[in-house]
């Protein structure tokens, strides 16, 4: 390695055989003083590392000012930030879309040739891979999740994301989950098997003030490789006014697998409002952590910056399109899946005011949380409120809309059966909830206790009513040990006729 060093030069630029073993910001020109705009230099020691296997450590005490530039630094190998403060100023930036880091695997992503369809539960596809890959595929010609309500669209393309072994085996745990009649693309990114480990660094954004629409800005940490661990990052957020645009996530994952987050805080955003696509306003989602087309994703030991029961933030996770999603010891206003997850684990944990909002498939466990949202579990109704698997909730508390006097309701959701979503809505198949204390101290006036079902669909009183598009209704709901405050049973649902089919077990 000194060999390499003394032929490149950079005894010349002030590196010692010492530095050679850990590349600093400072020997590439970075000042720290928080005023000299240190991202060329970051990129560039980053380079340097990238090209040498060299890790990467900041300097404690050293204040790193990243303004608008349009680049950014490609991590390559292990990276300590220690206790060094970076702030990224938004006020005045180049290109919004441009992450300040890019975890990035050296391995690149390849297209699969000559595979044409895909079975759902496929155990195998006819490839030969270089090694475990992270595959996506598309079918442009179907369209799924076409989203319902203010914010409506025309859906998006059919994907699919999973992990597969050399000889083309598909890992059990991220099964393929669409039957593709035909495929648009289907590449595979090579997994990394060494563990990359970034730590420490504390983040802080200047907001952006420009229009509120939905131009967002990702300006943060882009996680694009796998077999990652991020420990203790912070990020906070500062200058938030009266408008801006929202934020894609601070800590932004896709196409990668096996990645944790442990110690992060974290920061929910403030949230604005705009005209959405069906014309009138709506709040726009606006994230500190967005996931995307990622396997195995855990949080561990998380928490977030600000009051997470405070309203005007917005939840602070947002996720498509996802498998095996895992939040455990973690303190956050929201757990979202917007267009899917297969399979989630939450435990041990704290939701605040927007709780759990999913759609998806498999096994949704809630084991050991305290839980503060308008439902225990709130399936989108924008896109179907459909979940194809079951839900278990063990051992949790629940503070209907974080104690506000409402008549509760666990599993929320609408579904009008009039909306195409592009597939088949279903319901969980089964719900086991053992052992939930609803905290319904302070409710409204003529209150008849909690039910298990929202009245999904208040025009659907009798079997006049017509679905265009039916639904899958859940089998089984099997309770035990299910108390209230109040004293008042659970019972069904204000609208029973939707759920009069649902068998309702009671256990001691």
């Amino acid at each position: 390695m000194l060999v390499a060093v003394m032929a490149l030069g950079f005894f010349g630029s002030g590196l010692s055989v010492f530095s050679a073993e850990v590349v600093r910001y400072a020997k590439f020109g970075a000042v720290g003083n928080g005023v000299t705009d240190d991202l060329e230099a970051i990129v560039k020691a980053h380079e340097f590392a990238n090209q040498h296997g060299l890790p990467v450590k900041a300097d404690d005490g050293a204040t790193y000012y990243i303004g608008g530039k349009n680049k950014t630094a490609i991590i390559q190998t292990d990276t300590d930030w220690g206790t060094a403060k970076f702030i990224i100023d938004d006020t005045a930036v180049s290109n919004r879309n441009a992450n300040i880091f890019n975890v990035q695997s050296s391995l690149k992503p390849f297209t699969l040739q000559g595979i044409t369809t895909l079975k759902r539960n496929q155990a195998k596809i006819a490839a030969a891979l270089p090694g475990p890959c992270v595959i996506s595929v598309w079918n442009d010609r179907v369209k799924h999740f076409i989203r319902f309500g203010a914010n409506q669209n025309n859906g998006s393309p059919q994907t699919d994301t999973f992990i597969a072994y050399p000889d083309g085996r598909v890992d059990t745990n991220t099964p393929i989950i669409w039957d593709f009649d035909q495929i648009t693309k289907i590449t595979a990114q090579p997994m990394d098997q060494k563990r990359l480990t970034i730590t420490g660094g504390r983040f802080t954004t200047k907001a952006n003030a420009v229009e509120s629409k939905y131009s967002y800005f990702t300006r943060g940490i882009g996680i694009r490789r796998s077999n990652v661990v991020i420990d203790g990052v912070e990020h906070l957020v500062t200058g938030e006014g009266d408008h801006g645009a929202p934020y894609g996530g601070f800590l932004n994952f896709s196409a990668c697998a096996n990645v944790i987050v442990r110690n992060a805080i974290l920061t929910g955003h403030k949230t604005y409002v705009t005209i959405g696509s069906a014309g009138r306003p709506v709040s726009m989602g606006t994230y500190d952590l967005s996931i995307n087309q990622a396997l195995n994703v855990s949080f561990i030991n998380c928490k977030q910056s600000n009051d997470i029961k405070d309203r005007t933030r917005w939840g602070i996770i947002g996720s498509n399109f996802c498998k095996n999603l895992l939040l455990d010891r973690c303190s956050f206003s929201r757990f979202d899946a917007h267009q899917g997850v297969a399979n989630a684990t939450i435990r041990n944990s704290t939701l605040g005011h927007a709780g759990i909002n999913a759609i998806g498939f498999g096994t949704l466990l809630v084991e050991n949380c305290t839980l503060y949202g308008g439902s225990l579990i709130s399936l989108r109704s924008d896109y179907g409120s459909t979940w194809q698997g079951d839900f278990i909730i063990k051992n949790c508390v629940y503070v209907p809309a974080g104690g506000n006097p409402v008549t509760a309701a666990l599993i929320g959701g609408s579904y009008t059966g009039q909306h195409n979503f592009g597939y088949t809505c279903y319901m969980p198949r089964q719900i086991t909830i053992d052992t939930l204390r609803i905290d319904d101290t302070n409710h409204p006036a003529n209150y008849r206790g909690p039910a298990i079902f929202a009245d999904f669909n208040s025009k659907f009183t009798n079997a006049t009513y017509q679905e265009k598009y039916p639904n899958i209704k859940t089998e089984q709901v099997i309770l035990k040990n299910v108390t209230t405050a109040s004293g008042k049973p659970l019972r069904l649902s204000d609208n029973p006729f939707i759920f009069r089919n649902v068998k309702v077990v009671s256990t001691p």
